[in-house]
């Protein structure tokens, strides 16, 4: 027989502490926001909707072992807190605060003696890996021709659009579409003339499935983004006036029931997701604005962020490069095809000079890994079809002659991991 032997401490009562791989690891996640901890227990700490507070035990032997982990690593969002009921924690009373925020964080605490109290063995953090694939292909759907459509165009890894689909669902407009479950989409919401909360899911081969019943407030002209890798938000619009509510999307593309807004009320905004893991919301009509909104990897929309760059409304957006955005085109009282690269952190750029037509309602969306594209819209000529390549730079390139319905009014989204 071979192998390695643990040491195990023993106790000044003359049992044996646990090594840290005999600790006896509790199964069921803790996702409360309170927690009782046992000597020589191991404990998954889930805080994703909320802080814990973990009570230590009030009597303790050295060599006395506990050990914690980050669990979903949202640490970062809402820290855990050591109570340390009445023994000393690293020398100092209970009267003093233990937390611990990092996201993806382990803590491993043995305890010493009356003096010190409980030590931290270990408080590191491990990378977040692995890390999803990116999305490779991308859809093209709805809109308006002059009338509602349905008709869909889906995009190859290598951005090449494809000739119609007929559509799917019902006919719309202006609706908000993002991905999802690390390799479908979701278009929800817009306008058939009137408002609808319906949704069209999109699987892994491009297929968009037939009407879903709608959760949340009917309106139009709002915007969505993928955040927290897997999930997506839909954010702000109009109803019988703009609004910011917003309604987020799980991993199976199920639309949960409205959160209340926070920020400027607006519409014909545009949103994309950026380092990672987050979203953006930005520009838009309550009067036409810049200001923008950041997305947690929660899901959690913050205040207003004051605006960078020219004040317009029927802009589009999409991320690039793995981690960053670009929002493009749309109206200041006549139509531009500026530019404004978002970086990994969240921070609009200044205009950038436009390349290609002016226009404004275009979709826009990720392919290829690390690479954008606006495609569609409306200019001073009508409606098209052209498209517009983004590399993994950010570097807008020059008109490509359309393929497919020329319409405004589309969204885009992002699918398929493969390529």
């Amino acid at each position: 027989m071979s192998g390695t032997i643990a040491s195990n401490v023993a106790r000044t009562s003359g049992t044996i502490a646990a090594t840290p791989g005999g600790l006896d690891w509790d199964t069921a996640v803790v996702t409360g926001s309170s927690l009782t901890a046992e000597a020589g227990n191991g404990y998954f700490i889930n805080t994703t909707s909320n802080t814990c507070t973990v009570t230590l035990p009030s009597s303790a032997e050295a060599g006395d072992q506990i050990v914690f982990v980050d669990y979903a690593r949202t640490w970062a969002s809402y820290e855990l807190i050591l109570d340390s009921n009445g023994l000393n924690f690293q020398g100092n009373a209970d009267t003093y605060t233990v937390d611990y925020d990092t996201a993806g964080q382990s803590l491993n605490i043995v305890y010493s003696d009356s003096t010190n109290g409980w030590l931290p063995v270990s408080d590191d953090a491990v990378a977040d890996v692995p890390e999803a694939p990116q999305t490779q292909k991308a859809i093209f759907a709805y809109g308006d021709t002059g009338s509602v459509t349905a008709v869909s165009n889906l995009v190859n890894s290598s951005g090449v659009v494809a000739s119609d689909v007929s559509g799917v669902g019902t006919a719309r407009r202006r609706m908000g579409a993002a991905s999802y479950g690390t390799d479908k989409a979701i278009f929800a919401y817009g306008t058939t003339g009137s408002n609808v909360s319906m949704s069209n899911l999109v699987n892994n081969s491009g297929v968009i499935a037939s009407d879903v019943s709608g959760v949340g407030t009917a309106r139009r002209q709002l915007a969505a983004t993928a955040y927290g890798s897997d999930k997506a938000i839909f954010g702000y619009g109009h109803t019988s006036g703009r609004v910011s509510l917003s309604n987020l999307v799980n991993n199976s593309g199920v639309i949960a029931s409205d959160t209340t807004g926070v920020g400027t009320v607006r519409r014909n905004l545009a949103a994309a997701g950026y380092g990672g893991d987050k979203g953006i919301f930005g520009y838009g009509d309550s009067s036409i604005l810049s200001m923008t909104n950041l997305v947690s990897n929660l899901g959690v929309i913050g205040s207003d962020v004051s605006g960078v760059g020219s004040a317009r409304e029927t802009i589009s957006a999409a991320s690039y490069s793995t981690d960053k955005a670009i929002f493009g085109y749309g109206d200041s009282g006549s139509y531009v095809s500026m530019t404004n690269l978002v970086s990994s952190s969240g921070v609009v750029a200044t205009d950038t000079s436009g390349v290609g037509t002016d226009s404004g309602d275009r979709g826009a969306t990720n392919y290829g890994g690390d690479k954008a594209m606006f495609g569609f819209g409306v200019g001073t000529s009508g409606r098209h079809s052209q498209t517009n390549l983004v590399n993994s730079s950010g570097v807008v390139a020059s008109d490509v002659t359309g393929v497919g319905t020329a319409r405004n009014g589309l969204r885009a989204a992002g699918y398929s991991i493969t390529a």
